[in-house]
Order: structure tokens, then sequence, then C-alpha cells
């Protein structure tokens, strides 16, 4: 996504890419961005091949599908482990 036009950042927004711009490169950091940059994508759009009831697939990341869940579970768990550290 490179408009070239500004875009306003949240304070949040603005916190995530002032840090990113803070590591080193290195193979963590290629990882990290890979990680972040596909996590976010799935996110914004999740398109989880599992079928709703009407058939067809689900395309909302608030849906308590189980796609979405074990993710969540997954994000939450690397949050436990990363403040255990």
């Amino acid at each position: 996504m490179t408009t070239g036009t500004p875009v306003a950042l949240s304070e949040d927004e603005r916190r995530l890419v002032l840090a990113l711009r803070e590591i080193p490169e290195s193979p963590l950091r290629t990882l990290y961005t890979q990680l972040m940059s596909e996590l976010t994508d799935f996110v914004s759009s999740p398109s989880c091949s599992e079928m709703q009831s009407d058939g067809a697939p689900c395309t909302s990341a608030t849906a308590s599908c189980d796609q979405c869940q074990k993710l969540e579970a997954l994000l939450e768990g690397l949050r436990t482990r990363l403040h255990q550290a």
C-alpha cells in the first residue's frame, strides 16, 4: 500500500511504526515483519475456509468460528509467554 498520500496514524499505530524502525536489521526482524504483515492481512480480511451455517465462507474476524478462536488462543498464549520472559 504505497500511495504517496500522507496518512494520519493513531497513537498506537505511530508507536508500532516507531518501534519497528528501531529494530536492527536481522533475521529476527525479517521474520517479525513477515509475521506481522501476514497476521494483519488475515485479521483485516480473514476469509476462513470454514463454512457458516448458510454454506458461505466466514469473512468476519468477529465471528466465533474455530479458526478465529484458535488464532486468538495462539496470540494470547504468545502474549503470556512474552510477559513471563
